[in-house]
C-alpha cells in the first residue's frame, strides 16, 4: 500500500496500498473528482490514488459505495471447523460479521496498538478500492500459484476445508482475485479495522472455489499492530494485498513470527517497488518519484523497502521465499484510474517537498492533459511475495 494526500473525505490509496486515515462521511457515493482545467495547485490532502489506502485494496465484484447493499447479511450455517483436539475454530455460516473486536487473546490489549485502536476506526473510500481493482487483479502475478498450490495440497485434509486469513482486507479484493484460483471448499476470514469495508467485503464475496465447491466467509474487526499466533490458529494460508509497505519493520516481524508459528504459506501482494515508468518521460518524473518515496517512508514506515524487509524477516524463521513482479499496466483504458493515481502521487511528493509546489503544479497539469487525451502511459512497480513457512511439525 502507499500513502499520501487528497481531497478531504477520501483515503490515500496508490499503487500498492490499502487504506488511509481520514474519515469518509458515508456509504453514499464519492464525490467525483473534476477536470482540470487549468494549472489547479496540487492538494496535499488525502488522494486516492497514491497509495493504499494509509491501505486501501480492490476488485471486480466491488458493488460502488453508492449501489444500496439489499444482499442478506446471514445465510445458512454448514458445518463447524474444528481446530486443536477438535475444538471448534468459528461458526460456519456463508457471511458472518461481528459488530464488536476479537477477544485480546488473539491480538492483545487495544492500548497496545501503537496508532492507536480507541475510538472509531478510520474509514476508506470504497469508490478508489472499486476503481483500482481491476488495475489489481491484472498485475497480481500468477507465477507463485502453482508452488502454492503444491503447498496446500500436501496440508492436511479438514473437514470445512481450506482457512485463509486475509489481513487488511479493505474491501476484499485479493479474495475475489484468489478463491476461485484454487480448488477446495474454502473459508475465508476477512480481517480489517474498518467495519464499513468489512461490510463491503462479506457482501461481495465470492461463493465458489474453481472447481465448484462452497467458499464461505466472516469478518473480524481487528488491526495487525495487535496480531498474534493465537488468531491465526488452524489457518491454512495468510493472505494481504497492498499491505507490506504500510507496515513497520516490527510489524513485519510480527506479522511473519504469527505465519511461522501457525505454519502456513503466505501470500502478499502488490508491494510498491518504488520504480514509477511514464511514456512519454518528463524532466520532473525522477524527481517526483523520489519524493513520493521518502513519503511512503514516513513514521517510520518500509515503503519501498517491505519487500526486502519482510523476505529476510519470513526467511529467519525459515520460510522458503519468492518474489514475483507485479505492475499496474496502465493506459487509455484505466485513464480514470490513472488520473486518481496521478494526484495521489504528485500530491504525496509536494508533501513531502513543499518547494516543488510551482513546478509540480505544471507537471500535473500536463500529465492529466496527456491522460485525458488518451496519451500517457503509466507503469507503476510492484512486488509479490510468496512465502513457504515450515509446516507446524514438520519441514518446507
Amino acid at each position: 500500500m502507499n500513502r499520501s494526500t487528497a481531497p478531504t473525505g477520501t483515503t490515500a490509496a496508490g499503487p500498492g496500498s490499502e487504506p488511509a486515515f481520514t474519515p469518509v462521511p458515508g456509504p453514499g457515493p464519492q464525490p467525483a473528482s473534476a477536470p482540470v482545467p487549468g494549472p489547479a495547485p496540487v492538494s496535499t490532502g488525502v488522494i486516492p490514488g497514491a497509495g493504499p489506502a494509509g491501505r486501501p485494496d480492490t476488485d471486480p465484484a466491488v458493488r460502488p459505495a453508492a449501489e444500496p447493499l439489499t444482499e442478506p447479511l446471514a445465510r445458512p450455517a454448514a458445518e463447524p471447523l474444528t481446530g486443536r483436539a477438535g475444538q471448534p475454530v468459528a461458526e460456519r455460516a456463508t457471511l458472518r460479521l461481528r459488530e464488536t473486536p476479537p477477544a485480546e487473546a488473539e491480538y492483545g490489549p487495544a492500548d497496545n496498538d501503537p496508532r492507536g485502536a480507541a475510538g472509531d476506526p478510520p474509514r476508506y473510500a470504497p469508490e478508489w478500492l472499486r476503481l483500482r481493482e481491476p488495475a489489481d487483479a491484472a498485475a497480481r502475478a500468477h507465477d507463485p500459484l502453482d508452488p502454492l498450490r503444491i503447498r496446500l495440497a500436501n496440508l492436511p485434509t479438514r473437514s470445512g476445508g481450506l482457512v485463509v486469513h486475509d489481513l487488511g482486507c479493505g474491501t476484499g479484493s485479493m479474495g475475489r482475485w484468489l478463491a476461485p484460483l484454487l480448488d477446495g471448499a474454502q473459508h475465508w476470514v476477512l480481517h480489517d479495522r474498518d467495519p464499513y469495508l468489512l461490510h463491503f467485503a462479506a457482501v461481495a464475496a465470492p461463493r465458489s472455489a474453481a472447481d465448484g465447491s462452497r467458499v464461505t466467509v466472516e469478518t473480524r474487526r481487528a488491526d495487525l499492530a495487535r496480531l498474534t499466533p493465537d488468531a491465526l490458529t488452524g489457518a491454512g494460508l495468510v493472505t494481504a494485498s497492498a499491505l507490506l509497505d504500510v507496515l513497520t519493520t516490527e510489524e513485519v516481524g510480527t506479522l511473519a513470527a504469527a505465519c511461522a508459528g501457525a505454519g502456513c504459506p503466505a501470500l502478499l501482494t502488490l508491494s510498491v517497488a518504488g520504480r514509477v515508468d511514464l511514456t512519454p518521460t518528463h524532466p520532473l518524473d525522477a524527481e517526483i518519484t523520489e519524493a513520493f518515496n521518502a513519503h511512503q517512508r514516513r513514521e517510520g514506515l518500509l515503503g519501498p523497502e517491505a519487500v526486502t524487509a519482510a523476505a529476510d524477516a519470513f526467511a529467519a524463521h525459515g520460510a522458503t521465499v519468492r518474489a514475483h513482479p507485479s505492475p499496474w499496466r496502465l493506459g487509455p483504458d484505466e485513464a480514470e484510474l490513472t488520473a486518481q493515481w496521478l494526484r495521489g502521487w504528485v500530491g504525496a511528493a509536494v508533501e513531502q517537498r513543499p518547494e516543488l509546489r510551482e513546478r509540480a503544479d505544471r507537471y500535473l497539469h500536463e500529465r492529466l492533459a496527456l491522460c485525458a487525451a488518451g496519451e500517457l502511459r503509466v507503469v507503476v512497480h510492484h512486488t509479490d511475495l510468496l512465502a513457504l513457512c515450515r509446516p507446524a511439525g514438520g519441514t518446507p
